[in-house]
């Protein structure tokens, strides 16, 4: 399996209303280094497993309608939860339809928040 990873980071604020979630109920603030990984079993004709130009131009996409926001406050997470892992599966969506005419693999979309806590999802 051959793999390319590329990172960015975001910056955004959030509230986690529910009981379970403790002091992060609260409005508070996250810096989230977002790594993803694209998986292929193969490489294109051209030696590669995905062009890292439209790979980093995919996350940037996917990236800058989040950063320096506050998530309550955006329509498309309206009575969501977005939690890390909630964050994690909406960047992979709109990775993947970013890069679908160009990429078949696999994708995982890592957010960490600190050095001690990160989650991913994997499709």
């Amino acid at each position: 399996m051959f793999s390319v990873t590329i990172r960015q980071h975001i910056m955004i604020a959030h509230s986690l209303p529910h009981p379970d979630f403790g002091p992060a109920q609260r409005l508070h603030g996250a810096t989230y280094v977002t790594d993803v990984t694209f998986y292929s079993k193969q490489l294109t004709e051209m030696g590669i497993v995905i062009d890292i130009a439209l790979a980093h131009d995919a996350l940037k996409k996917a990236l800058a309608p989040l950063d320096y926001q506050n998530l309550d406050e955006l329509p498309q997470f309206k009575g969501k939860l977005t939690t890390t892992e909630f964050l994690a599966l909406y960047i992979h969506g709109q990775v993947k339809a970013a890069v679908a005419d160009q990429f078949d693999g696999r994708i995982k979309v890592v957010l960490g928040e600190s050095h001690e806590a990160w989650a991913a999802y994997e499709a």
